[in-house]
């Protein structure tokens, strides 16, 4: 049975690789394609302008990045539902990279922002040309986890005094909130009120008419209660002057050493924007019974970025929610990402000045809305109590690596800002797995009451019964050249603690084997040759059997059996006389 939509045969995608979603075209979708495109461009706008404010620019910018990057995407991406975009993630790693080379608001932070979604966009597509989509797996979905967690509570963090009406500080998180904190005395509670007023019209909205796009109810109310109680003359911060009309098109005012200034942060931008769209993409496909090509979407997201950039806009990926929303709108192609397209340009040339009332606290609340279901504490929760088996200690963090990787990318984002936060969470996530590979769990082997031949787990079934002067041990993990030592102590401190007159090595769980293992087994069994206890592997799975033999002493076999059984009554024991 083939995955692939039943309307699209691998034939069509060979000649029709450019808006293969909307080739064949049914014409029942369209109704539900416009009408997802209408919805989501009333969530598109105001987010667009308030992620923009978070990347440091201007908020029309949001805008101009739009257009081209939906265009783009919806001709060279595989997910027929995926929404592109402005979005919080990667406008802050935006701002951050940026920051470092020109100061928010100039015209060369500006021209710098569009540089970084082209080289984005070039990182992209050129890894998406050259297979390289696997990557996308070396970010754990745990260190994704705490990541999110982090960014988006470094975004609050950054939004709270456009809530209150006072001064933006600097630093990490920490010191962001301390700063707001001894600024509490400056608020305008004037904006406060516009703010809190904003924030709760979106949540409640979102709870009790979630068909409503709350977003744009936010903005219409921002903006009216502006202009009937004239607040921007009482200190209310708006947003001011927005030029109407489509972008100027072409390459920014950079340097060539401008662009490869950002390259560094262009792959991480383009790993953590990749990785939320894929997400989305896949989550939607799989509704749909239908296959995202991870590679395609590279190319597909690359392109969207360069088209954002040439746009004079910002770095663009795939969006969690606004997908979301297209799909419950009844979206079935690309044509409703093409109708955002259309009415984002239309906003451009005809409705900016609506906009420019909007006061910056119901931007922060829109902004603040987004990303507060983003602090996800009980899924960290529910990684903290995750752990390796009842004989590991609750309290023993080494057995909960998904949790200390989550936390460590939280904490990474926290205090050494989004890049450094990520790259610690995926060296955390490397170096944990390296510690577990390296310490396998090894059981000890007891025959199930009621049985012939079965043996389980002692540590997990109390009642199971240790054959009498046999020690059967089962490595719950391949063996190599990383864990070999570990496990011979192991084995060899359980014999000095039950003194057996034999060993039984159970590989039911080694599904591979390496030189450096097998050098370690005839190791060990000439060490306990000469203190008269025999040793014997069982369960001689294939290919770990063919390296024993291989790669073993020829002069000094190590015996193999198909089950432990079989090796228990080949060694022919007696009872240990007393």
């Amino acid at each position: 049975m083939s995955l692939a939509h039943p309307s699209t045969t691998a034939e069509q995608k060979r000649r029709l690789p450019i808006f293969g979603s909307l080739v064949p075209y049914e014409r029942s979708w369209l109704r539900g394609d416009l009408m997802a495109g209408l919805t989501v461009w009333a969530v598109l706008i105001p987010e667009a302008l308030a992620y923009a404010s978070i990347a440091g620019v201007s908020p029309v910018v949001g805008l101009y990045a739009a257009p081209g990057a939906l265009i783009l995407y919806a001709a060279l991406g595989s997910s027929r539902r995926l929404v592109v975009g402005p979005m919080s993630a990667t406008a802050v790693l935006s701002a951050a990279a940026v920051s470092t080379y020109a100061t928010a608001g100039s015209d060369r932070y500006t021209q710098l922002t569009a540089t970084l979604a082209i080289m984005a966009g070039i990182v992209a597509a050129l890894a998406g040309l050259l297979r390289l989509g696997f990557l996308a797996n070396f970010i754990s979905a745990p260190v994704l986890k705490g990541f999110i967690v982090g960014l988006a509570l470094t975004i609050i963090a950054g939004q709270l005094p456009k809530l209150f009406g006072v001064a933006k500080g600097s630093g990490d998180f920490f010191q962001q909130i301390w700063d707001l904190i001894t600024k509490l005395g400056e608020t305008n509670g004037r904006t406060l009120a516009v703010g809190l007023l904003s924030l709760a019209l979106v949540l409640g909205l979102r709870r009790v008419a979630p068909v409503v796009p709350a977003s744009l109810a936010a903005v219409v109310f921002g903006v009216a209660v502006v202009k009937l109680f004239n607040l921007s003359a009482h200190g209310v911060a708006i947003v001011g002057h927005i030029d109407s009309g489509l972008p100027s098109f072409g390459l920014p005012d950079a340097r060539t050493h401008d662009y490869f200034a950002l390259t560094a942060s262009a792959v991480g931008i383009m790993l953590v924007g990749f990785a939320e769209g894929l997400g989305a993409a896949r989550t939607y496909a799989s509704k749909d019974h239908y296959e995202i090509e991870v590679n395609r979407e590279l190319v597909g997201v690359g392109a969207a970025n360069i088209a954002a950039g040439l746009s004079s806009g910002m770095v663009v990926n795939g969006s969690l929610s606004k997908t979301a929303v297209n799909g419950g709108a009844g979206a079935r192609s690309q044509l409703s990402g093409l109708t955002v397209a259309a009415l984002t340009v239309i906003t451009l040339l005809f409705l900016t000045g609506l906009f420019e009332d909007l006061p910056e606290a119901t931007l922060a609340a829109v902004v603040i809305a987004a990303v507060v279901d983003l602090v996800d504490i009980p899924a960290l929760r529910r990684l903290y109590h995750v752990y390796s088996g009842p004989r590991a200690s609750p309290v023993a963090l080494a057995v909960r690596p998904d949790f200390i990787a989550a936390l460590a990318a939280m904490l990474g984002v926290l205090v050494f800002d989004t890049l450094p936060g990520l790259f610690i969470g995926i060296a955390t996530s490397l170096l944990l797995l390296l510690y577990r590979a390296s310490s396998p769990r090894i059981a000890l082997l007891g025959k199930v009451p009621g049985t012939r031949r079965q043996y389980a787990d002692v540590a997990r079934h109390p009642q199971n019964t240790p054959v009498p002067g046999v020690l059967i041990v089962r490595p719950e993990s391949g063996l190599f050249f990383a864990n070999a030592e570990h496990v011979r102590q192991t084995v060899v401190s359980e014999i000095e603690r039950e003194s057996p007159r034999a060993v039984v090595i159970d590989g039911e769980s080694m599904s591979y084997i390496d030189v450096t293992a097998v050098a370690m087994l005839h190791d060990l069994q000439r060490d306990l040759d000469r203190h008269g206890i025999r040793l014997a592997v069982s369960h001689d799975i294939g290919a770990v059997r063919d390296v024993i033999r291989r790669a073993g002493d020829k002069d000094h076999e190590l015996p193999i059996f198909p089950t432990v059984q079989a090796a228990v009554d080949s060694l022919s024991l007696d009872p240990p006389s007393h």
